[in-house]
């Protein structure tokens, strides 16, 4: 396993982050909103991804069809990273929520 595998939560983020610049000018409210629903779908969908393999990790060191605690810790640690990203995210989306709902109009 090379030193690229373990940036690759790194730069899902950064892709998330730099792929509407990337797109193009966006014209319409609507479609900011679908450019950034479908990356935190993105994002969710790749969190799971990560958690699943993480977790037929484990099962596969359980049942001593491997031996490498290496692979296992890395896989470990890429969905513990992903994950962490991902409920921060959604804290900072709920606190955004609270405060729009607590603004008078």
């Amino acid at each position: 396993m090379d030193i690229n595998s373990l940036l690759g939560t790194s730069s899902i983020v950064n892709e998330k982050v730099t792929r509407p610049q990337q797109i193009g000018r966006v014209d319409t409210k609507e479609n900011i909103f679908d450019t950034f629903l479908n990356n935190a779908i993105d994002n969710i969908n790749t969190t799971n991804g990560l958690l699943s393999d993480a977790e037929n990790a484990e099962i596969s060191f359980a049942l001593g069809e491997t031996e490498n605690t290496h692979d296992l810790m890395i896989a470990l640690n890429k969905a513990s990273t992903a994950l962490q990203y991902t409920v921060a995210i959604r804290d900072r989306f709920l606190d955004a929520y609270k405060e729009i709902m607590q603004m008078q109009i």
